[in-house]
């Protein structure tokens, strides 16, 4: 039962966290981006501040590493990936922003190569990231006679918010604070929101600017409710009892669910540079966790 239960989850958070990608686009369509974000981060980081009072014992950071953690996940896994993704939507499809996030294990390993230079990745572990940054040229098909034009600089920006998603998971690591993870993403939600807020000051956005239209309405309230609070909880749930191998591949799910809703839902078009960019990455993936995939394998059909 409990193996039913660990798939229905699995499926549940692939299929929120994926269409998150389309409420993202419709919402962006009546919110400015950088607002639209912090709005989200604004509700999710209350509730997730409510569920890390009740859950855990330890409601506040204390020490300088868990202070540094939290502003490691409030600038990089919330404000700037967050920002940088909104904005790179409004350029782009749901399908091919999510496939590009899909990017985000690959991008990982590389950066622990930096952090932890004893985990040395083997000649096919280079391969996987070579084929998961292939994946995202062929996604984004750069002109070079124009580089700003197109859907080119919208998925650039997409794919800095997967590196700073990235760097962001490494550096927690790196940190290796002593804090409940439900506290850490509940400050980083609020603190990250603010942060937010500030740059969508500086760009000129207003609330005044927002058309709060009944798509735009249903677009917030499912991204920070299903997708930010209940996504979370899930994602929570999931990684005490898969691990972060098992877990990372809902970012390989997400995409399916993002290119159906989004073609279903906006009119999306999924192209054959879609396909063959999502094969890229998945294939990088491999390479890099085929010893850790073909572990969880063994494991999963031996519980059988």
């Amino acid at each position: 039962m409990t193996r039913y239960r660990n798939v229905v989850l699995f499926l549940l958070l692939a299929a929120v966290w994926g269409s998150a990608f389309t409420a993202i686009k419709a919402g962006l369509a009546d919110i400015p981006p950088v607002l639209f974000a912090a709005l989200r981060y604004d509700i999710a980081g209350v509730i997730m501040l409510g569920y890390a009072w009740y859950a855990t014992e330890q409601f506040l950071p204390r020490t300088r590493k868990q202070i540094a953690l939290v502003v490691v996940g409030a600038t990089l896994l919330i404000a700037a990936y967050h920002a940088l993704l909104f904005v790179g939507e409004q350029g782009t499809t749901s399908g091919a922003a999510a496939v590009i996030v899909s990017l985000n294990p690959v991008l990982t390993v590389g950066f622990t190569r930096l952090f932890f230079p004893n985990e040395r990745l083997s000649t096919l572990g280079l391969v996987g990231i070579g084929l998961g940054l292939a994946g995202v040229a062929v996604l984004s098909q750069p002109d070079p006679t124009n580089l700003f034009g197109g859907n080119t600089m919208s998925e650039f920006l997409v794919f800095l918010a997967s590196a700073a998603f990235a760097l962001g998971s490494v550096l927690t690591r790196w940190i290796d604070a002593d804090l409940p993870i439900e506290t850490m993403e509940a400050w980083s939600m609020v603190g990250g929101a603010a942060l937010m807020h500030v740059v969508s000051v500086l760009l000129g956005e207003s609330m005044a600017d927002a058309v709060w239209s009944p798509t735009a309405i249903v677009s917030l309230a499912y991204l920070a409710l299903a997708a930010s609070a209940a996504g979370f909880l899930i994602y929570f749930d999931l990684l005490d009892r898969l691990g972060p191998v098992e877990i990372n591949l809902v970012s390989y799910a997400a995409p399916v669910v993002a290119s159906i809703t989004g073609v279903a839902l906006l009119g999306d078009r999924v192209t054959a540079a879609t396909a063959v960019g999502f094969f890229l990455i998945f294939t990088g993936f491999y390479l890099l966790k085929r010893a850790a995939l073909r572990s969880e394998i063994r494991r999963v059909l031996d519980a059988r």
